[in-house]
């Protein structure tokens, strides 16, 4: 009779995960067909997949030059674009999106095998249901952007360090499965060196000095793909650039610094992103889409940057004496308010990368509290709560979690968190899929609250 009940159990299981699966699926074939995005980066991205394929040169097609070399993104995810290209042809981002909606259900599925060996079955079916009707992760599958593509990485990580930390901390398979997501991550973005710094010093802490050649060995092969990538940088540019640039410029190219500066001492939301941000150096910048804080230090402020704005719109060409003219404008209002400038603005736009409706996939206005038809409004407000519920729902399981035992595995993925967070407080501009890589982390947390206690937590 056990028996029975046993074998009912496991095939209730399986259909319940298939059914997350196939819902999941359906969620992201979706929006590959009603939403999906060719455009920005994508392009970007693009360009250098297809003349790495048909020209052997990692770089840009130019008009009268043929094909100029570029080292201002990594070559990670060029290289899949190249590999899904040579399969289903070139241009064929319809095909590419379809491939990262099977990697995203298998981000789903690495979140959920990590919340029941961590927490029990019920948080693994619950990490499984998180994930695939999560609709912001499903939203990135439907561009050809890095978003997919890392978030798989991270889940892989943590699932592999915590198989590795079960298995004896030494050298078995699950070791080169966090050497090889800690790599791959870091080819796609930069900044995913913040997961290497995150998971390393765990597995230390996890291992103590029995641990300590094996991290070592994981710390060289996150390293060893960045040495052709150095030494291609240096052949070609002559300059030392083992990632990809802060302000994604090849060597030679202006930087304006005076404009981005004056941009962070009023700048918040993603509709400035999309509007100034942006559109500097090559399209209109209208001074109306300003908000009222970028003009509050009193004086001609107004005055002096709207002709600068005009000057600027006459030919969408950001020349030095331009720059000049917003530094001047930036160190005045630093000079003004240095707290709003260094704290108050910086943590205001992490605040907006975190709590902001992500509905930027979607065909709603920027600024989509403004009047207008009330149906953007109510899906930005229904994402918004949405995306508020998966934030608590995984404070709540992290607390819960961590309230049980200092576990190190929740420390390191705690520790990216953080790092990531700190890092954000930095950049000029806020986008809500810069703090998109929480949910896999989310999935696993949030799954803790359906998991019935965690007596019987394998932690």
């Amino acid at each position: 009779m056990m028996h029975i009940h046993m074998v009912s159990g496991q095939r209730r299981t399986k259909l319940l995960a298939a059914a997350a699966l196939a819902v999941g699926l359906a969620l992201r074939l979706w929006f590959v067909a009603h939403a999906a995005r060719i455009d920005g980066d994508t392009l970007i991205y693009g360009n250098i997949a297809k003349n790495l394929l048909t020209r052997g040169v990692y770089g840009f097609s130019q008009t009268t030059q043929g094909v100029a070399p570029t080292l201002i993104r990594l070559p990670g995810y060029p290289l899949f674009l190249a590999a899904c290209f040579k399969v289903f042809g070139l241009d064929h981002y319809m095909a590419v999106m379809r491939v990262q909606c099977v990697i995203d259900l298998a981000t789903c599925l690495l979140a959920a095998g990590l919340a029941r060996r961590l927490f029990g079955g019920r948080a693994g079916m619950a990490a499984l249901w998180l994930g695939a009707l999560c609709p912001f992760t499903a939203a990135y599958a439907a561009a050809a952007l890095t978003e997919t593509l890392t978030l798989a990485t991270i889940a892989l990580a943590f699932y592999s360090l915590a198989r590795w930390r079960v298995e004896g901390m030494g050298y078995n398979r699950w070791l080169w499965g966090v050497a090889a997501a800690l790599a791959c991550s870091l080819l796609l973005r930069p900044e995913q060196g913040l997961l290497a710094a995150a998971v390393l010093p765990a597995m230390l802490w996890m291992g103590r000095r029995g641990a300590v050649l094996p991290v070592a060995v994981v710390a060289v092969c996150v390293a060893l793909p960045l040495v052709p990538w150095t030494a291609r940088n240096w052949r070609t540019f002559h300059v030392f650039q083992p990632l990809a640039p802060r302000y994604a410029t090849d060597p030679g190219e202006r930087v304006p610094l005076g404009f981005q500066r004056w941009y962070r001492t009023w700048a918040i939301d993603f509709a400035s992103t999309e509007q100034v941000y942006w559109n500097y150096d090559g399209a209109a910048i209208e001074i109306g889409d300003l908000p009222a804080r970028a003009f509050d230090v009193g004086g001609d402020e107004w005055d002096r940057t709207a002709a600068l704005l005009e000057e600027y719109n006459r030919t969408f060409n950001a020349t030095p004496r331009l720059d000049a003219g917003f530094a001047e404008l930036a160190r005045e209002r630093v000079a003004a308010d240095p707290v709003r400038y260094y704290l108050a603005l910086p943590v205001a736009r992490l605040l907006n990368m975190l709590l902001r409706p992500r509905v930027e996939m979607m065909a709603v206005p920027l600024e989509w509290w403004k009047g207008g038809h009330p149906g953007p409004r109510v899906l930005a407000a229904g994402y918004g709560v949405v995306n508020l519920g998966y934030l608590v729902l995984g404070g709540v399981g992290f607390w819960l979690w961590w309230r049980r035992g200092r576990d190190p595995l929740a420390g390191a993925m705690m520790g990216f968190v953080v790092l990531r967070c700190a890092l954000l407080l930095t950049i000029d501009n806020s986008e809500p899929r810069y703090t998109l890589e929480f949910f896999p982390l989310l999935f696993v947390w949030g799954s803790v609250v359906f998991a019935g206690g965690l007596s019987r937590a394998k932690v």
